[in-house]
């Protein structure tokens, strides 16, 4: 990820600077008039500003696949909201209190890796991850993130993850059918998970062994085409990844 760190305050600027050694490569925003704080905590890494930190958000938002905010949590949301599009293109915003004691995602947990860098901060600091949705709360599957650590890609409309996650996070009963890929993939889901597999996931090894109307959501793991007629019946309430 490309990861801009903004600070705003010199004993926040010190703490930022930790987060760059933590996080090579990832650039520090300040205030001109900390530039020395600045240079002292990220060498080489430093870009400073004149005026008013809201003007620096529509460049990091553009530019930025992560943006760590050392910055109140409710001044963070005023900077951000005029410039959120889609959780599909909207950077990882994490805030870190300027004690270093809570690290905290505030958008695109999942798609955009908030949650990941937020648990990588938390152990580099010492700090308190705080997830606060649901699937990482409950330590269950998170629908959109099964096999992203192995390279996986899915397949599925907004209204499809949306109603696969709900279905898992409410115990409904899902159907987990693996057909290819690594099955070594659940220590490593999500930030890591201790726990076995959530108890409303069955799991099956080919979609034809599993009864279509038994479950709320299907999660298919194949490199094959999935036959007409079954997709006609799993419409609307299924993932499709390819390891």
């Amino acid at each position: 990820m490309k990861i801009a760190v903004v600070s705003i305050t010199k004993h926040g600027i010190a703490l930022a600077g930790k987060v760059v050694a933590a996080l090579p490569g990832t650039q520090l925003f300040c205030p001109e008039k900390f530039r020395a704080a600045g240079e002292t905590a990220a060498p080489n890494a430093v870009h400073c500003y004149e005026g008013k930190v809201g003007d620096q958000v529509p460049a990091m938002f553009a530019t930025f696949d992560g943006i760590i905010c050392i910055v109140s949590l409710g001044a963070v949301v005023r900077l951000i909201a005029p410039h959120l599009k889609n959780k599909e293109t909207d950077p990882a915003v994490v805030v870190i209190d300027e004690a270093g004691r809570f690290v905290i995602p505030v958008l695109s947990g999942h798609l955009g890796g908030a949650n990941r860098l937020a648990g990588h901060l938390a152990t580099a600091l010492g700090a308190q991850a705080v997830l606060t949705t649901a699937s990482d709360a409950r330590e269950t599957l998170a629908v959109d993130l099964l096999g992203r650590e192995l390279g996986w890609a899915f397949e599925a409309s907004h209204d499809e993850i949306v109603r696969c996650s709900a279905a898992m996070v409410n115990d409904e009963p899902v159907a987990l059918v693996q057909e290819a890929g690594s099955t070594d993939w659940w220590a490593n889901h999500a930030n890591g998970r201790t726990g076995p597999l959530p108890a409303n996931v069955t799991r099956f090894e080919r979609l034809e062994d599993m009864p279509l109307d038994r479950f709320a959501a299907v999660l298919w793991i194949s490199r094959r085409e999935m036959p007409g007629d079954i997709a006609a019946q799993l419409a609307g309430r299924r993932v499709v990844y390819r390891p």
